[in-house]
């Protein structure tokens, strides 16, 4: 009975801090669709980025949504003792951690078409976007910078672009290897000589090199996810 309590008491407490948590990003994901301006003015250029790909707003008020449900349910269910509460709380947390692992082995599986998938999509972007659209152009320099790489694949995914054709020059990023930062005019025979790394290949090599830190982050969530559903399905087996 005394282990029934505090497995109780500890279900209760862990769901709080998840139905917080959903609070929180609700907040913020209603904050970011009301008054987009003020978020802006906080988190800078490359909020307003980040926000032409995604809409950050309705993104948070989703993830918030499901959080808030979750640690509801459980710490609902943990402290009136409601089978239904519980049970749905088991399924939707199951049904989170089998969609982490499908996309899981999707990326392991089938990176190569992602590749090419991608690949379709972003560049004919870049080739239309890219020096005339300044925030679509602001993300990419940021992201170029950030990982000393050039375009999606290569030099060659700008040419045809808004840049290229006001220029007759690719980007600096193009030209510039780890020894080299400083700003340059960036023909295509430096590319060429160059060969600064696209921006795809360049994730998926930091991706590799972190791989032990970012695996056992991933498995830390699911361990804590399976431990969540073990619980709760010992509260509902033991209750009467």
């Amino acid at each position: 009975m005394q282990c029934f309590s505090f497995i109780k008491t500890m279900m209760i407490l862990f769901n709080l801090l998840i139905f917080l948590c959903g609070v929180a990003l609700l907040a913020v994901g209603i904050w970011v669709s009301i008054d987009g301006p003020s978020f802006l003015k906080i988190f800078g250029p490359l909020s307003s980025s980040a926000m032409q790909f995604v809409n950050v707003g309705y993104f948070l008020i989703a993830a918030g949504a499901v959080v808030f449900a979750l640690g509801f349910l459980g710490c609902y269910g943990a402290q009136s003792e409601s089978k239904c509460a519980l049970m749905m709380f088991f399924f939707i947390l199951l049904l989170i951690f089998i969609a982490e692992v499908a996309a899981a082995v999707v990326a392991l599986v089938y990176t190569s078409m992602a590749d090419h998938f991608l690949t379709l999509l972003v560049v004919p972007a870049i080739k239309k976007d890219y020096g005339s659209q300044k925030d679509f152009t602001q993300v990419w320099d940021s992201t170029m910078k950030g990982l000393k790489c050039c375009g999606f694949t290569n030099y060659t995914d700008f040419e045809g672009s808004p840049y290229f054709k006001k220029n007759n020059t690719f980007p600096p990023f193009c030209c510039n290897d780890i020894t080299n930062t400083a700003n340059e005019t960036c023909t295509e025979e430096k590319a060429k000589n160059q060969v600064v790394q696209g921006c795809f290949d360049q994730l998926l090599y930091g991706i590799k090199t972190n791989a032990l830190t970012v695996g056992g982050v991933a498995a830390g969530i699911g361990g804590l996810e399976l431990a969540a559903m073990i619980v709760s399905m010992y509260l509902y087996c033991n209750l009467q």
